[in-house]
């Protein structure tokens, strides 16, 4: 996207937005793959899993771990739970970066409204967007990429697939006698679409500062490196918006991890706890009885092992598939 807020009419029309949201689909799905194996590491560190806790905390755990999964499931292992990712990034990338257009013609309607906190805030409104939308895939992604070959081997349960998973959740919370069902048991099975959001609240939260301060540092960067002159700006070249995307992924993941290590284990909760909701406040205080301050960045160093070249990816797929549509 060019730093210039000009044409936009153009910007705010239904081709426009229907040729962005398909390059940043694509360019989600490009960027996903590219570090599908790192995100499996990173969401048995976040989430705790009991099989891989001893690889945490070190830059050589995560090979190691890396190396565990290909052991055990091979390159299947490591891509465990990517179709399911691909199902929902590519409708989820497809909104973010199509709301972003929008909300930033319609937040920055001319120059002299270009201001940071107005990037932030199209930023911070088109993750929501697309988060709300796309929530239900990531649940059953992350359930997907939890769950572990060694766990399995020990209670019977084989590998899952999307639509096992799907089941798994649609019966979490059912138990055989209505004594023992609590509230939130009675509202899951008045409303199972619920059990699907686990974790929602948290992620809308943490995507504020994830979403906003990643659009804010592209935008920013692009308008400083290449300024609009006479309502004409010089478009970046590739290795340009990688680099910009790079940034962006690094700064916004540093911001916002805390919320993630907290939505991961919502997330998986219902593993544990099937019959409820687990709160934030509980699941606050478990991740720091469990690691102290740093249990809120286990697995930050493969975070930035997989969001900075996947960002860097995603924004620069992005531009040159918008290029390519003559957007």
């Amino acid at each position: 996207m060019s730093s210039t807020v000009s044409h936009q009419r153009d910007k705010r029309s239904f081709d426009y937005a229907i040729r962005s949201g398909i390059a940043g689909g694509l360019a989600g799905c490009i960027a996903k793959t590219a570090v599908a194996p790192l995100d499996r590491v990173k969401i048995l560190f976040q989430a705790s899993n009991p099989d891989f806790q001893k690889y945490a905390g070190t830059w050589t755990g995560a090979y190691r771990a890396g190396l565990a999964i290909y052991r055990d499931g091979g390159t299947r292992g490591l891509l465990q739970g990517h179709s399911a990712t691909l199902l929902r990034i590519f409708p989820y990338a497809a909104i973010k970066f199509m709301a972003y257009d929008q909300w930033r013609a319609l937040l920055i309607p001319d120059r002299d409204k270009e201001t940071n906190f107005r990037r932030f805030t199209a930023g911070a409104l088109a993750g929501m967007t697309s988060v709300t939308f796309t929530y239900p895939l990531e649940l059953v992604r992350v359930r997907m990429a939890f769950h572990s070959r060694l766990s399995s081997n020990s209670d019977g349960q084989t590998r899952p697939s999307f639509l096992r998973a799907m089941r798994v959740i649609c019966n979490e919370g059912s138990t055989p006698s209505p004594a023992t069902r609590t509230t939130t048991a009675q509202v899951f099975e008045r409303f199972p679409v619920l059990k699907f959001y686990r974790g929602f609240t948290v992620t809308m939260v943490g995507m504020i500062p994830y979403a906003g301060t990643a659009f804010l540092t592209w935008d920013f960067l692009r308008a400083h490196f290449f300024p609009v002159i006479d309502d004409h700006s010089k478009r970046p070249h590739s290795l340009a918006n990688l680099a910009i995307g790079a940034v962006s992924g690094a700064i916004s993941q540093t911001v916002s991890y805390p919320f993630e290590v907290v939505r991961r284990r919502m997330q998986v909760g219902g593993l544990t706890r099937p019959d409820r909701w687990l709160r934030w406040g509980e699941t606050v205080r478990a991740v720091y009885a469990s690691g102290g301050w740093r249990g809120f960045y286990v697995g930050l160093g493969i975070g930035y092992l997989k969001i900075i070249p996947m960002t860097a990816i995603s924004f620069a797929v992005w531009q040159g598939g918008k290029s390519l549509l003559g957007v």
